[in-house]
C-alpha cells in the first residue's frame, strides 16, 4: 500500500471527484459514514476540517468530500459498498493517526445500508522549527538553504529523505512550519559563493589547484553545528512544539572532486551533475575545461554519484560512478561515456477464471535497482532514461538508455482492478530472473514478463492483549531473508473499523506477518528494526491462488513495551 494516496490522487484527478451531494436521497443500497474531528490534547471539536473518503478500488467505489461543521461533527451519505481510506486535513494541524505511522488514513470497511457511526478523528497541533543563519561575524546569511531530514531506510541502505525546507530571508532567519511529531534532522546549506566561481573560472588548472589547497568555503552543517553528519543530532519534535534552531557558519578547508570525461566524440562536450547517496539532492556547478578535465567545488563530505552525459551526440551516452568524500576531496575521476541500453519485451496475463479484463494499456512497468547499486532516483541524473514505462495495448513495452546496473521488474496498475496480480516470472534469454535481477551493460536486451492474476491472499484479524480486535494496526507481510532487499515482495495494509485486513497479490512463497498498533515510516525494511520482533511474528507460505485466513496478535513497539 505504500504511495497508495498519491496514486490515488492520479486517478481522482483524472476521473473527477465524486462529491458529497447531500440533496440526494440517502440510497438503502449505500452506506453512510459519520463522526466528528477534535483536536488533542483539549478534545476541542474542529470545524472546516476537509474530510476525504478515497475508494481503494477506483473501479468500483467513488471519492467523497466534506467539511466539518463548528461542531466538528461530518457526515457522509450514498456511498457505494467497498473498502475506503478516510482522511482529516486542516492548515496547522495534524491526523494524529498518520503520524502514528498510518499514512494509508484510517481504513473503513462498508456493506450496502450499513451506517458506521461514532468515527473520532483526532488532530494535533503541527510543530515549526525556526531560527536564523549567520556567518562567523554574526552576519545575517540570506538564501541559505534549511532543510529539515529524517532517516529511512530503502534497499539495504538508510537514506536521509527530506521532510520540508526553506531559504533564509534578508536577515538570515527561517520558519518551517507544518512539522509532525517524531525524530528529525536539520542542515542548512551555505548559499552559493559566485565570488569564488568567477575568480576560479579565470584560473588556470596549475593555478586553481594551488588555490584550492588554500581556499575555504562555508560547508553543509548539521544541527546542532557539525560539518560531520555522523554527528548530527536529532531535534524530536512534539506536537505543537515551536523548536528554536540557530546556525553560525564559519569556514573550514574547500573539497573538490577533480577528474576527466574520457573518449568523448568529436564535436561534442559533457556535463557533470552529482547526486547524493544520502540526501537524494542533485547539485549541478561542475567547471569543465575542453580537454574533458573537470571539477566540482565546494563539496561536503559524504557518498555521491556522479555523471557525465554527452551534449551533442548523435545518441545519448552517459557515465555514472560512486564516490565517497572524505576530509580531503577526490581527484583523479575518470569517466566514459557509453551508449544506454535499449530493453525490449512484452508482458503477458496468465489469468485465471474469475480474472478481470485484461487491458495492458493500463500497466505501467518500473525498473529498480537491485540493493547495493544506485537508487532509481539516480537513475535521471545527467540522463534521458526514465525507469517508468507504459505498456502498449498489444502488451509491448521498451525502456531506451538504460544505465548499466542490475534490475528487476515491478508491475504498477490500478491497486484495486490489479490487486491480485503479481509478476510470476521474468525471462532473459531463456533464464527467469525475477527473483535475481538482470545485468544491463549496453546493447539490446529482450525481456518475457508474465504477470498473473492469480496471487495469494491472506486475510484475518488482529487482536490486543484481552483478545479484543484492533482498528487501524498496521499489518505487513515480509518476505523471506534472501528476499528483504526487494521491496516489491513486502505487502502492508492496515486493519478496519472491525480489526481485519486483507492482503493480496502475494507472489508464492515464504513471509512472516507482523502487526503492530504503530510503525514510524517504513521501518520494517530495515533489518536491525525487525531484529527487535524476533519471533513475535506469523510465519506462513502461500502458494499461487492460494487463500490463507489468519489470526494475529497485536506486536507492542519496542517504546510500548519499555
Amino acid at each position: 500500500m505504500k504511495s497508495f494516496r498519491i496514486f490515488l490522487i492520479v486517478v481522482f484527478s483524472a476521473a473527477g471527484l465524486l462529491a458529497q451531494d447531500t440533496s440526494v436521497p440517502a440510497n438503502r443500497s449505500r452506506a453512510t459514514v459519520e463522526g466528528i474531528v477534535t483536536k488533542d490534547p483539549e478534545s476541542q471539536p474542529v470545524k472546516k476540517v476537509l474530510i476525504e473518503l478515497i475508494a481503494e478500488n477506483q473501479a468500483q467505489g467513488g471519492d467523497y468530500t466534506v467539511v466539518t461543521g463548528a461542531d466538528g461533527s461530518f457526515r457522509i451519505e450514498n456511498i457505494i459498498p467497498g473498502k475506503y481510506h478516510l482522511f482529516a486535513e486542516r492548515t496547522g494541524l495534524l491526523d494524529l493517526e498518520r503520524q502514528r505511522g498510518h499514512s494509508d488514513g484510517r481504513v473503513l470497511t462498508l456493506a450496502a445500508g450499513q451506517e458506521v457511526k461514532d468515527v473520532h478523528l483526532r488532530l494535533q497541533p503541527a510543530a515549526v522549527i525556526r531560527g536564523r543563519v549567520t556567518d562567523e561575524d554574526g552576519d545575517p546569511m540570506q538564501d541559505a538553504e534549511v532543510t529539515v531530514l529524517q532517516q529511512t531506510f530503502a534497499s539495504g541502505h538508510t537514506h536521509w529523505q527530506q521532510s520540508a525546507g526553506e531559504r533564509t530571508n534578508d536577515l538570515g532567519e527561517f520558519r518551517i512550519a507544518n512539522l509532525p511529531a517524531g525524530n528529525f534532522y536539520v542542515s542548512v546549506n551555505p548559499p552559493p559563493d559566485m565570488k569564488s566561481l568567477i575568480e576560479s573560472a579565470g584560473r588556470g588548472t596549475g593555478e586553481a589547484q594551488k588555490a584550492d589547497k588554500q581556499a575555504s568555503s562555508y560547508q553543509t552543517t548539521y544541527y546542532p553545528g557539525t560539518n560531520d553528519r555522523g554527528q548530527a543530532m536529532p531535534i524530536q519534535l512534539h506536537a505543537g512544539d515551536d523548536f528554536p534552531v540557530n546556525f553560525s557558519l564559519t569556514p573550514s578547508p574547500s573539497l573538490s572532486i577533480r577528474g576527466t570525461v574520457v573518449n568523448l566524440p568529436p564535436r561534442t562536450s559533457a556535463t557533470i551533475m552529482l547526486q547524493s547517496r544520502d540526501f537524494n539532492i542533485i547539485q549541478n556547478g561542475a567547471e569543465i575545461h575542453k580537454d574533458g578535465s573537470f571539477i566540482i567545488r565546494d563539496v561536503s563530505p559524504g557518498s555521491y554519484t556522479i555523471a557525465a552525459s554527452v551534449d551533442g551526440a548523435p545518441v545519448p551516452m552517459t557515465a555514472r560512478q560512486t564516490l565517497q568524500v572524505g576530509s580531503t576531496g577526490v581527484d583523479g575521476v575518470r569517466l566514459s561515456p557509453q551508449p544506454g541500453a535499449t530493453i525490449r519485451g512484452r508482458l503477458r496475463l496468465e489469468a485465471s477464471g474469475n480474472a478481470t479484463k485484461f487491458d495492458p494499456g493500463q500497466i505501467f512497468l518500473t525498473l529498480q535497482s537491485v540493493a547495493g547499486d544506485d537508487d532509481p532516483g539516480g537513475f535521471t541524473i545527467g540522463d534521458r532514461f526514465t525507469n517508468l514505462t507504459h505498456v502498449a495495448p498489444d502488451g509491448t513495452f521498451v525502456w531506451s538508455d538504460v544505465p548499466p546496473g542490475n534490475y528487476y521488474v515491478q508491475l504498477l496498475g490500478d491497486t484495486g482492478a490489479n490487486e491480485d496480480w503479481f509478476v510470476k516470472s521474468v525471462l532473459s534469454a531463456g533464464r527467469d530472473v525475477n527473483d535475481s535481477g538482470f545485468n544491463v551493460s549496453g546493447g539490446s536486451q529482450v525481456l518475457d514478463v508474465t504477470v498473473s492474476a492469480n496471487g495469494g491472499i491472506v486475510s484475518g484479524t488482529v487482536l490486543d492483549s484481552k483478545g479484543q480486535p484492533v482498528p487501524n494496526a498496521v499489518v505487513v507481510a515480509v518476505p523471506e531473508l534472501r528476499l528483504r532487499s526487494r521491496l516489491d515482495r513486502y505487502h502492508k495494509t492496515e486493519t478496519d473499523q472491525t480489526g481485519r485486513f486483507s492482503l493480496h497479490g502475494i507472489r508464492p512463497g515464504e513471509y512472516t506477518l507482523f502487526s503492530w498498533d504503530s510503525v514510524e515510516g517504513d521501518a520494517f525494511y530495515d533489518p536491525e528494526f525487525l531484529k527487535n520482533y524476533d519471533g513475535q511474528g506469523t510465519g506462513f507460505r502461500v502458494g499461487e491462488g492460494e487463500r490463507k485466513s489468519v489470526q494475529l496478535n497485536l506486536i507492542p513497539t519496542v517504546e510500548d513495551s519499555q
